[in-house]
């Protein structure tokens, strides 16, 4: 049996992960980093991510016979060329192709050296000595890693033979008539509501299904977004704040209480009123169940993180501040807003410089031409 991660439910209904070792025993190190993750509050697809990124850390170490306490920085960097490979290659099943894609990106791979990282600190800061720790926090830095290889000093470049640049991934946004459709092949008002306070809000689907009946304004027509523990384990990635929305979008949530709510009797908004049990908030599984149905009669794909890129596209195109975007979408820096949203294309740029008065005003049809400058010579 290969090492796996096994979910695990609690006395109290949470949901956790550990990993399993191929003997079938909880990897006991793992266990209790994953088991502080959960102290400190950090949300179960959080721990998730935590306990597979380990799992193919320690599937690694197993191959090269490398035990976890005596993992130097080159055992790291053998780490991260292992995770480039195919399953099938990291076993040594088969060579390396040249000219193939890695089976993980740089910010996969990036990712999970971050959690190998988190994972030393937490035992260094709990009393365990290693004769070389692999990562340290920078200080001040938001809580960024210093590039693997920053401590050896000298003229070398840090982290290069590590940390990999991972390219620009541009966010898959939904048009218009995409987010009508998908809306329009609901067959009832609960799930209409979902899809249109994704793409009214720029709310994460966890935070949507976390939603309470008192996080809805009515009056000022706002949504509030509230961290804390839920029945159906969904949780707000990032603090408090307050979203300004549509007023049609409070009528919807109106038409919902009065047609399909009815007197049930229940804190959260969105809930199971069709299947059992009827009257427990909607869990992740529920949403993806009718996410899959959606994309078979829709023909196309999406997701709900799809909305969110939307509705944070939309307001910039529209020339809204990137700083009022940032607290909207509840990111902990505008610089994550512009690095994630920096895909515009040319023709809002121009549009945007054209509204500030850097640019003339000019045609955006296709095909148009530029008038020639002034003193070519013409």
């Amino acid at each position: 049996m290969p090492w796996s991660v096994q979910r695990v439910i609690q006395h109290e209904g949470e949901e956790s992960w550990t990993v399993i070792d191929p003997s079938y025993d909880v990897v006991a190190p793992v266990d209790r980093f994953l088991a502080h993750l959960e102290a400190v509050d950090r949300s179960p697809g959080t721990v998730r991510s935590y306990a597979f990124d380990l799992r193919d850390f320690f599937t690694f170490l197993e191959q090269a016979q490398v035990r976890w306490q005596d993992v130097q920085l080159e055992d790291l960097g053998r780490f991260a060329n292992w995770l480039r490979l195919a399953p099938a290659e990291r076993s040594g099943q088969l060579r390396r192709l040249t000219g193939r894609a890695d089976h993980c990106s740089a910010t996969t791979i990036n990712r999970k050296l971050s959690a190998v990282g988190s994972f030393y600190q937490f035992h260094q800061q709990h009393g365990a000595s290693f004769e070389f720790l692999p990562l340290s926090r920078r200080r001040g830095s938001g809580g960024s890693w210093k590039p693997l290889l920053a401590h050896l000093g000298g003229s070398a470049r840090p982290g290069k033979e590590l940390k990999r640049r991972a390219s620009a991934r541009i966010p898959r946004t939904l048009s218009p008539g995409q987010v009508s459709v998908v809306m329009e092949a609901c067959d009832h008002q609960r799930d209409r509501l979902l899809f249109a306070l994704l793409a009214g809000s720029g709310m994460r689907i966890g935070e949507a299904l976390g939603l309470r009946h008192e996080d809805i304004d009515a009056a000022e027509c706002i949504v509030r977004v509230r961290a804390r523990r839920n029945a159906n384990n969904a949780r707000a990635k990032t603090g408090d704040r307050d979203i300004p929305v549509q007023p049609g979008l409070v009528r919807m949530f109106a038409d919902y209480l009065f047609d399909e709510y009815g007197t049930l009797d229940c804190d959260y908004v969105f809930v199971n009123l069709w299947a059992e049990p009827v009257g427990r908030p909607m869990t992740y599984q529920a949403v993806l169940d009718l996410v899959a149905r959606l994309r078979a009669r829709t023909g196309f794909h999406f997701t709900p993180h799809q909305f969110r890129h939307t509705y944070a596209t939309d307001l910039l195109r529209r020339n809204v501040p990137s700083e009022v975007v940032q607290k909207l979408l509840g990111h902990s820096s505008v610089a994550t807003t512009i690095d994630t949203y920096s895909h515009l294309e040319i023709r809002h740029v121009r549009k945007a410089l054209a509204s500030a008065g850097w640019l003339p005003d000019r045609p955006e049809a296709d095909g148009d031409t530029l008038a020639p400058l002034k003193g070519d010579g013409r």
